[in-house]
């Protein structure tokens, strides 16, 4: 490997301790390199081992963690798994930093952000506590946070998921570190906020020149920031090189595989290919989906409909916040509506709405012909059968408590679908054959399946009332791309076979444009764009439109000829 090497990994293997006798290997003879003044990405999927190799270099793993004696970190020659605790601690936060995915576990809620800041200048750099202050001040304003002097008082909780995360960017950046460790930094955000974030890391790179190692199951993402993408999976090291490479001639099967399942804004295929169909070389699906017909009358009509929140201020006082307003829409049976804005543009008060999960404070929802808003809790009962909601969590929706069987027969029993358990057990055995999960995963226990099972668990349960509209909350969000694809397949396949509606409520533009056939674009509680989904991808009318589809990642693009 290259002298010019800030960090070199040699044959990483991490197992993890199990019980009293078993292992499980994480990690499996790891091998890449950080460059000075580099932007390197470790791509795959959940439990491919990309985290547990990047926290490996700061040795932070967990007590259970076993790493190979044979394995190195060599940081400028100097091999940190075998340096003393007292060396490592020295090092972190001042020549390597880390900023993790989620800000708001990572920073201290009892804390300002400033004495966060400020807190690693002391203890790195020796400042005074003014100067660290007067510096963090400095720091928060480069990251681009607005009155950054009025922000050094400000708690975590105070402060936007886009700020918080700037906050971290600015803690990990306080002493000018060799290496930026960024952990999916991105993955919460808005694409908008996601933009900001990116373009900011690139440039603090930059202007640094520090070398930085960005981990993502976002290849649009690591296309845009990344030289050099080394791609994992199975806690192997599938394929590396440059990114023109990696994304403009892939060698490996995996690595197309991985670039193939995502949803393409120039595409609108029957089927998105999941692994398996690229690594086993089956014949792909060609053929445009055509958007469905809409039916003369719609199945559920909107009107008016408003949410307003009254916040109390003090003794006295109370302030409104509108989280829609006037929100006038149609959904036609056996279409997809896509609802797309950033987080607080009231994309999931609306589906909270439809479903009355939340009450309105004004308008109207008519189901065919019934006012869904003016329903007492008792009459909206019977109606829950019609209209069912997929959210965005599954393991914190279904019940830790119950196994899958409880979890599918319970609604049933509620609603008085089958005439005996026998026969509603035999449905629900049905459901889960329909969604693609084995009769075995009857018995277990949610906790026992990987996110994406989850997921179908939760349409599961969902199909069990045999409803003709369901709301997916940001249903595929939390899933790797490959999961994601298998998700979406599941979701059309089962429009098709039951004539389904679908509100499909997402930040995600580039899957939203894969699945809807109308979209409304919301921005503060207002629907501010909306039509049929391929025009309005064309030709985006309201600059906050024009906004979110300029932010999404395009990936790595080949420079133009000439």
């Amino acid at each position: 490997m290259s002298d010019q090497n800030l960090i070199d990994v040699r044959d990483l293997r991490v197992a993890f301790r199990i019980g009293r006798d078993e292992q499980h290997e994480a990690v499996r003879g790891v091998s890449f390199a950080i460059p000075e003044n580099t932007t390197v990405a470790l791509v795959g999927e959940s439990g491919s081992g990309k985290s547990v190799s990047a926290m490996s270099i700061v040795r932070l793993l967990p007590e259970n963690a076993i790493v190979s004696p044979a394995s190195q970190v060599l940081y400028r020659g100097r091999d940190l798994l075998q340096a003393p605790q007292d060396e490592i601690r020295a090092l972190r936060g001042k020549d390597i930093s880390v900023v993790f995915q989620e800000p708001m576990s990572s920073l201290n809620p009892v804390f300002t952000v400033g004495e966060q800041i400020a807190e690693v200048l002391r203890i790195h750099m020796g400042l005074s506590p003014r100067q660290a202050l007067d510096r963090a001040q400095e720091l928060m304003a480069e990251v681009g946070i607005p009155e950054p002097r009025a922000r050094l008082n400000a708690y975590p909780h105070e402060l936007s998921g886009g700020q918080q995360q700037r906050v971290m960017i600015a803690m990990a950046i306080a002493c000018e570190p060799k290496l930026l460790i960024a952990d999916e930094p991105t993955t919460a955000l808005d694409v908008t906020v996601q933009r900001q974030v990116v373009d900011l890391l690139a440039r603090l790179q930059e202007r640094h020149r520090m070398s930085m190692l960005f981990i993502s199951h976002d290849l649009g993402l690591v296309g845009e920031i990344a030289r050099q993408v080394v791609v994992m999976r199975h806690g192997e090291v599938r394929e590396a090189g440059a990114t023109e490479s990696i994304f403009g001639a892939p060698q490996d099967a995996y690595t197309r595989a991985l670039l193939a399942c995502r949803p393409r804004l120039d595409a609108r295929p029957k089927r998105l290919p999941v692994i398996d169909d690229i690594v086993h070389n089956r014949p792909l699906a060609t053929e445009e989906r055509a958007p469905r017909p809409a039916g003369d009358k719609p199945l559920i009509e909107v009107t008016g409909l408003r949410k307003t929140y009254r916040l109390k201020e003090g003794l006295f006082r109370r302030r409104e916040i509108s989280a829609v307003r006037e929100a006038d829409f149609v959904l036609h049976k056996g279409r997809t509506l896509g609802v797309v804005g950033e987080s607080g543009s009231g994309k999931t008060t609306v589906g909270m709405l439809l479903t009355r999960l939340t009450d309105t404070s004004g308008g109207r929802i008519l189901f065919e012909g019934t006012d869904l808003a003016a329903l007492s809790p008792k009459q909206m009962r019977a109606w829950r059968r019609r209209i069912q909601i997929i959210f965005q969590n599954p393991y914190a929706s279904l019940n830790p408590r119950f196994t899958v069987g409880q979890i599918l027969m319970e609604p049933m029993r509620i609603h008085g679908i089958g005439a005996s358990e026998d026969e509603r057990a035999r449905l629900a055995l049905g459901w889960l054959a329909k969604v693609g999960l084995p009769a075995a995963a009857f018995g277990k226990y949610p906790h026992e399946f990987s996110g994406g099972q989850r997921q179908r668990i939760a349409i599961a349960r969902c199909l069990t009332m045999q409803p003709e509209v369901i709301i997916c909350d940001e249903s595929v969000s939390a899933l790797d791309v490959s999961v994601q694809a298998t998700v979406l397949n599941l979701l059309l396949d089962l429009q098709d076979e039951f004539g389904l509606t679908y509100v499909f409520i997402s930040h995600d533009l580039a899957v939203v444009k894969y699945m809807a056939d109308d979209i409304l674009v919301m921005n503060q509680g207002e629907i501010v764009e909306r039509g049929d989904a391929q025009a309005i991808y064309e030709r985006p009318a309201h600059p906050y439109t024009q906004q979110l589809l300029a932010a999404i990642p395009r990936g790595w693009q080949p420079a133009a000829a000439g």
